[in-house]
């Protein structure tokens, strides 16, 4: 008789209990599950590695990056496999070349934050003389109409240029800005995956000019040929659609971490 009387209140009591664990739970994935970033390594060795936990602190959100490539964070984005894309050019630059490869796809929910700039840094062999160049010489270097380094007063040897190829943020914003949107051509390039493979070649590689990150390349302690006009890269977070209110605290955790190291 007692256990019929408290059975009652006790499975309302229970039922209450579930209702609230499972209320939580329905909420607690949104908080909990990190957030993927996925593109640029220009942007995470910029931005990401020095002030992810500074971002994760502020905004109490766990980030998950995976670096590779401006364009393939873009397709992340949109295939679902990231919450945000990590790009180091113009979002409408790329968009551009993703609509020639992907048509068909809605590019007009892409939406880009910017969270800061970098330069592009164009790179050489210690053993190099040259230094300074103009945006017009650095040009028709890489449009083979310069192909010799006596032509910027260095030694008589072919200019070997070593970039990035696949859709990376470097070369989109020199074929954008520099090339009216064409690709580098001449008779001496090579072409590597990665960026690290790039300030490898440059390192080893006396006739070598790279066209880098310039993170990376004062990392590895490259000398820079000094332009007239600087060639910079837009770093931004891009979401599809609005952002959640997650996405958007770190987007402002992260611009707020740039101001302050300024």
């Amino acid at each position: 008789m007692t256990g019929t009387v408290h059975a009652k209140p006790f499975r309302r009591c229970l039922l209450a209990a579930m209702g609230l664990a499972f209320s939580i739970a329905a909420l607690s994935p949104a908080a909990a599950d990190p957030l993927i970033l996925q593109g640029s390594t220009t942007f995470n060795r910029r931005i990401m590695e020095p002030f992810e936990a500074a971002i994760e602190a502020k905004t109490g959100q766990e980030i998950t990056v995976i670096p590779n490539r401006t364009m393939l964070g873009i397709i992340a984005l949109m295939e679902g496999r990231a919450h945000m894309a990590m790009i180091s050019a113009s979002l409408a630059s790329e968009v551009g070349k993703l609509k020639k490869a992907m048509p068909g796809l809605d590019y007009d929910r892409l939406k880009a934050f910017e969270i800061s700039a970098t330069r592009v840094a164009f790179v050489v062999h210690s053993t190099n003389s040259v230094r300074k160049a103009s945006i017009a010489d650095i040009k028709k270097m890489l449009t083979g109409e310069i192909t010799d380094w006596s032509a910027l007063g260095g030694k008589d040897a072919p200019i070997r240029i070593v970039i990035v190829g696949g859709g990376g943020g470097v070369m989109t914003t020199v074929e954008s800005e520099m090339l009216e949107g064409k690709s580098v051509h001449g008779p001496n390039i090579i072409y590597v995956k990665t960026a690290l493979q790039l300030v490898g070649i440059v390192e080893q590689e006396p006739n070598s000019l790279g066209i880098a990150q310039l993170s990376l390349a004062k990392q590895k302690g490259l000398p820079e040929i000094v332009t007239d006009a600087p060639v910079e890269q837009t770093l931004s977070l891009v979401t599809f659609g609005d952002p959640t209110p997650a996405m958007k605290a770190v987007i402002d955790a992260a611009r707020a971490a740039v101001e302050k190291s300024m």
